[in-house]
């Protein structure tokens, strides 16, 4: 009898630990001295297989992600062999600084106007960025004054579905010479420069200048430039630009000072005539009654597969940023599996290398979630434990704490998120990505307390939400459309160097 007891008092000491520390068992954060050793005495390694089956953010389940003001967002049109198309279309009001608005300084008188020239800061590329891929061209629209309703600058985030009416073209085709934009152009007649920006001329719509240099406020004290509304009114209700040529997605924050529209003219002031520049911006600032009211922007992003995808996913799953694809997981095995000490429990995701994979590359981070079991409609709900286990919270918001991360942040090292790159088993390519998501913790819950054994969720989101439990968006760290990645599914069709599968290191309990 006495025999037991220390054993048993260890165990005990155990749950303690699992239960109220927060301290992260991995080997990739903390030493490998803290996973033993496997040696099949006291310590056993074991693979469990998982029903994979491929799904799609559309029809009940469309991808409805809003984007923050300040996040990066997409201009473009892809064509990819593997997933189809994606063609992204950029939505924004440029305002004045302040109303009544008036053009350069107080006592300056408006010679000439030169030029108007719509700016967007340049953050990066997804695609096809060679040399050789041709050329990019853009076009930019107005948005039509008779365009309100939820294009109205009250409503700010709308989701990538949405899209306002499109009026009049107010440049050509522009091509862009993506590697003058990443060099520094001088701008004006001074020493301004700039970097990281693409510029687009709408100097060939005579009609849109006039509109906006006829409608300063020294002129015209009642007109355009007198508030908010007039502007959006009568100036400008905003720009429609898209991509005509090409087959990358360009990534632009609107609230970069790189963003803007130039008005670039001549002015006299005290007998001096001088050419200037004065420029409006995507405001960001408060939605009251206050001027200037926040800029209206819209991102909306369309996905048109040129087959279907795989249906039921079993040999191969193909993940897309959002907006695009899920993996749903069932590790029917794990149903009434005995407790036991998990060391570590990780899924095993192997992608299957592709030529296309070196221009569309593979999603910078996982998300896995589990199937909230007693909603109807079906809800997900954050995977126990594991999303941050230095921060408190209950996916079943019962015990006081939040559903989420107190935080709102995952820890990516410890999930796993980020992809590794490694040999490529089946020695099709020198190298491929793997993606370890790790559930030890969560796995460790289900031993000890015999809790349901859900179906999981990964996907390569830009945002997290819950509706079930309360509107909060949880920004996370995906770009928008960017990604995608083909792995192997978890049938015993599969190339067994392909499998998905889920690992478990652990020891029994004696």
């Amino acid at each position: 009898m006495s025999r037991r007891i220390f054993p048993l008092a260890l165990y005990g000491l155990f749950i303690i630990i699992f239960s109220w520390s927060c301290t992260k068992l991995d080997t990739t954060t903390v030493g490998s001295d803290l996973i033993p050793a496997v040696d099949n005495i006291n310590t056993f390694d074991t693979s469990f297989s998982i029903i994979s089956a491929q799904g799609a953010f559309e029809g009940t389940e469309k991808d409805s992600t809003r984007l923050l003001l300040t996040d990066n967002y997409a201009l473009g049109k892809t064509s990819d062999i593997l997933f189809g198309e994606t063609d992204a279309a950029l939505f924004l009001q440029l305002k004045p600084g302040f109303y009544p608005y008036y053009i350069g300084l107080a006592n300056d008188t408006i010679v000439k106007a030169d030029s108007v020239v719509l700016c967007l800061s340049y953050k990066g590329a997804y695609g096809d960025t060679s040399a050789l891929s041709g050329l990019i061209k853009l076009q930019v629209f107005d948005i039509p004054f008779t365009q309100h309703g939820d294009w109205d600058s009250l409503r700010t985030l709308r989701d990538i579905n949405y899209e306002p009416a499109i009026g009049t073209a107010l440049s050509p085709e522009t091509s862009i010479d993506m590697d003058a934009v990443k060099m520094y152009k001088k701008i004006g007649k001074g020493d301004d420069s700039v970097i990281n920006q693409i510029r687009i001329n709408l100097s060939s719509s005579s009609q849109f200048i006039s509109r906006i240099f006829d409608a300063d406020s020294a002129y015209a004290p009642e007109g355009g430039f007198s508030r908010d509304t007039f502007f959006r009114s009568k100036v400008s209700n905003g720009f429609a630009i898209k991509m005509t040529q090409g087959n990358r997605l360009l990534y632009t924050q609107l609230s970069d000072p790189n963003t803007r529209l130039e008005l670039h003219y001549k002015k006299k002031n005290g007998g001096v005539t001088d050419t200037v520049m004065s420029s409006f911006a995507f405001n960001t600032g408060a939605n009251g009654t206050a001027a200037p009211r926040r800029s209206a922007v819209a991102n909306k992003i369309v996905r048109t597969r040129s087959t279907p995808l795989p249906f039921p996913g079993d040999q191969e799953i193909y993940l897309q940023a959002a907006p695009g694809t899920y993996a749903s997981l069932k590790i029917p095995q794990l149903t009434g599996y005995s407790n036991r000490i998990i060391h570590r429990a990780e899924i095993i995701m192997e992608q299957i290398p592709d030529a296309s994979d070196l221009a569309f590359t593979a999603p910078g981070f996982l998300y896995l979630d589990l199937v909230d079991s007693g909603l109807v409609p079906k809800k997900w709900k954050p995977i126990y434990y594991d999303l941050n286990p230095s921060s408190a919270y209950d996916p079943d918001n019962k015990s006081g704490l939040p559903y989420f991360p107190a935080t709102g942040e995952v820890d990516l090292q410890y999930l796993g998120a980020a992809p590794k790159k490694t040999a490529d088993p089946a020695g099709i390519s020198g190298t491929h990505l793997t993606y370890t998501l790790n559930v030890t913790r969560y796995l460790q819950k289900m031993v000890i307390n015999q809790t349901p054994n859900y179906e999981i969720r990964v996907y390569a989101p830009h945002a997290i939400i819950y509706p079930q439990y309360a509107p909060t968006v949880y920004p996370y760290v995906n770009n928008i459309a960017q990604g995608r990645v083909r792995v192997g599914g978890g049938s015993s069709n599969v190339d067994p160097k392909y499998r998905m599968r889920l690992r478990i290191i652990y020891s029994p309990i004696k």
